[in-house]
């Protein structure tokens, strides 16, 4: 009967989007079917409204900050949350759960494919914004400890395998060069790359960009969020809780494709995002919906290196 009613939703999905590749409308169908799936729990989540449900996920991090976090903080807000179980340092990820459980150590983003218990569970051209709230973020972790003299700029990096190719958004040290060189004045510039110690690891290699080493030397004004971390092991529980701080205090972010560009789009104000190409997240158009629902942050989608800085003279 599943597998019967998935191709009756793939038939409904493709005629309400049929100017969409035929290979996306599988994700739509899929984001239908969880989202029909939730009938089952209309009484409990509405009636009954007892502390039951235990969210379970493992899968890609972009994924988690998208639609897994926003699920279990609306069943926290309606009182039916039980347990979060999610990958290690994640704890303050789920600040407002009572029961988090860290039992990963690796994600694994094949089973974010699987996941039929959450109401949206992959990309899609429309959400359900029913069983989802923004995660105030900003407002738990804003803090008084990491304030200067400029307001702060995150420059949000990757260098890493993606779809298992060589890396394709990220910035380059020329281009870190002509960013720090043109608002490193107006700026209080921290830079954010995460060694593969730091992170929980979803099987996207992690590659050498050295530009750590460049940055200390040319540009020791520019924070490195590696060595705040270093600097402030007596304060902060993991890395992630270091990024929480930090972002919580900007406003101003530029960030890379993927869960980069998601945890950036967390903390409201400006997100600048690279994401070269037509990937899945431009040709169902979620920069315009998912990206600023997570916090109502003003998203600005460059598809190249040239777009970006155009974004930037703007926005900065």
């Amino acid at each position: 009967m599943k597998s019967i009613f998935l191709k009756f939703l793939y038939v409904v999905a493709s005629v309400k989007y049929s100017h969409i590749e035929r290979n996306y409308r599988y994700h739509i169908r899929d984001n239908y079917f969880c989202r029909i799936n939730q009938i089952k729990y209309f009484f409990r989540d509405y009636v009954k409204k007892e502390n039951y449900k235990v969210t379970d996920f493992r899968g890609e991090f972009d994924q988690e900050l998208r639609y897994v976090i926003p699920f279990a903080y609306w069943h926290h807000l309606n009182g039916t949350l039980k347990k979060t179980i999610s990958c290690k340092n994640t704890k303050e990820l789920y600040f407002f759960s009572e029961n988090h459980e860290e039992r990963y150590q690796e994600r694994e983003w094949e089973t974010s494919y699987a996941q039929y218990e959450f109401p949206n569970m992959t990309h899609s051209a429309s959400f359900s914004f029913l069983k989802w709230r923004k995660v105030p973020y900003k407002q738990h972790y804003k803090n008084d400890i990491f304030v200067y003299d400029k307001p702060l700029l995150v420059i949000a990096n990757k260098y890493n395998v993606e779809w298992d190719k060589p890396p394709l958004n990220f910035l380059s040290i020329d281009d870190l060069d002509n960013i720090i060189s043109t608002y490193g004045h107006k700026y209080q510039i921290i830079y954010n790359r995460p060694l593969s110690t730091h992170i929980v690891s979803d099987n996207s290699e992690t590659l050498d960009l050295n530009e750590h080493s460049w940055l200390r030397e040319k540009y020791p004004e520019v924070l490195l969020m590696n060595d705040l971390y270093e600097a402030h092991t007596s304060i902060v529980n993991n890395f992630n809780h270091l990024q929480l701080m930090i972002y919580a205090n900007c406003d101003r972010f530029i960030s890379m494709h993927g869960g980069t560009a998601a945890f950036a789009s967390c903390f409201g104000g400006t997100n600048v995002i690279l994401s070269k190409g037509k990937p899945m997240e431009v040709h169902l158009n979620e920069f315009a919906t998912i990206f600023p629902a997570l916090s109502g942050a003003k998203i600005l989608h460059a598809n190249n290196k040239e777009s970006l800085f155009n974004y930037l003279k703007k926005s900065l």
